[in-house]
């Protein structure tokens, strides 16, 4: 236990003393705590519009669709939704600075109308590490997520005379909205020691590139002062209980985050074990990936446990559209080109907004209308 609490103060004290002059300390439990207090308890999707494959498609000015969004945020509304993590990408604020911070304070007040506050990633080290901005190729025939782009990229990642850029594009987006109470937290980067999935060529010494960089990340957003929380989410391992079981990108990722956040798509005695280790460093929880349907995450095995345990919880997959994640992630090794997964694996809704199934849907509405921590018993 010792050796655990020293090596606890010692990253925390090294974090403190590589924080810009101006920037804002991390959040102290009792803040946190009080923030966590004051919010209703989170439910959501991670969120991209059905017409959309990826980031560049969901906000370049050539097919962003506010009206789109609109209905569909709706539906969120609808069934008790109060927010959505929706990703952004370094190069749509490379190529349109402007033109990319107006799509996002259009998105807030769509996303206002419907009482929904989003969690904005920063970056995200999943799928293609060749991000091409532009026309957005189609989406594979039966294959999961098969447009999604890294941000950065890795020829951006290996180069470290490009991250002023980087650093550019964080301060200039959280620093634009960081008083703007419509946006929930930042999550500065998803997944970031993922090595990237499918069948994409491996960034080589991509964590060790990427340790190097998170946290200089969560130093440019600390250095623009933001009224919202900064955090990233663990996602993989048996055992988060301590820091000295943690890789060197986690170690960043939980002494650096004002709240606390991970991904589990496991059964839902995992769910609550990950949850149970979780609950040792002291600050408020937020699942946001969850649910995949033929992984034993479902919403109704999995929902209720975060509910009662006042976590926040933002599953994967909204509307069923181009990003295809209602097939499983085998279908890189075997697309379904000849039938349907037999369940779907993400999404909540059909593209036309019918629930795929009605029960999780009524699920959600039962338990986002009753107090925090309250799980009320199913109708007869």
């Amino acid at each position: 236990m010792l050796r655990r609490t020293f090596l606890a103060v010692a990253l925390a004290a090294t974090a403190l003393a590589t924080l810009p002059a101006d920037a804002r300390a991390l959040w102290t439990k009792a803040a946190a705590a009080s923030w966590s207090d004051k919010q209703p308890w989170l439910v959501g999707s991670n969120y991209n519009p059905a017409t959309a494959i990826n980031e560049f498609e969901m906000w370049q000015a050539d097919s962003f669709d506010p009206a789109q969004i609109d209905k569909e945020l709706g539906w969120a509304q609808a069934m008790g939704m109060n927010t959505m993590r929706v990703y952004l990408h370094n190069m749509l604020w490379e190529n349109d600075a402007a033109g990319f911070k107006q799509r996002l304070d259009q998105f807030l007040t769509i996303a206002a109308k419907h009482k929904i506050r989003p969690v904005f990633v920063l970056f995200d080290s999943c799928w293609d590490p060749n991000p091409v901005s532009g026309p957005q190729h189609p989406p594979i025939p039966g294959v999961h997520n098969s447009g999604w782009m890294q941000a950065p990229g890795a020829a951006r990642l290996a180069d470290r005379s490009q991250y002023g850029k980087l650093e550019a594009y964080v301060k200039d987006i959280v620093g634009t909205f960081a008083k703007d109470e419509r946006i929930l937290a930042w999550d500065v980067w998803n997944e970031p020691n993922n090595e990237g999935g499918g069948n994409y060529k491996p960034t080589p010494n991509k964590k060790a590139l990427v340790a190097g960089l998170l946290g200089q990340v969560f130093d440019w957003a600390q250095g623009v002062d933001p009224v919202q929380p900064l955090t990233s989410g663990l996602w993989i391992g048996d055992d988060w209980t301590s820091l000295d079981k943690l890789d060197a990108v986690e170690r960043i990722q939980v002494t650096r985050s004002d709240i606390i956040s991970f991904h589990d798509y496991n059964w839902p005695e995992k769910f609550l074990a990950r949850a149970t280790q979780l609950k040792v460093y002291g600050r408020p929880l937020l699942c946001t990936e969850y649910m995949a349907r033929g992984n034993g995450s479902t919403f109704d095995t999995v929902l209720p446990i975060g509910k009662r345990l006042g976590i926040g919880m933002i599953n994967w997959g909204f509307v069923d559209g181009k990003s295809q994640t209602r097939m499983p992630w085998d279908s890189w090794k075997k697309p379904y080109t000849y039938d349907e997964p037999t369940i779907w694996f993400h999404e909540v809704l059909h593209t036309d907004g019918k629930p795929y199934r009605q029960a999780e849907v009524d699920l959600i509405k039962r338990l986002s209308a009753a107090p925090k921590f309250v799980v009320p018993a199913a109708p007869n």
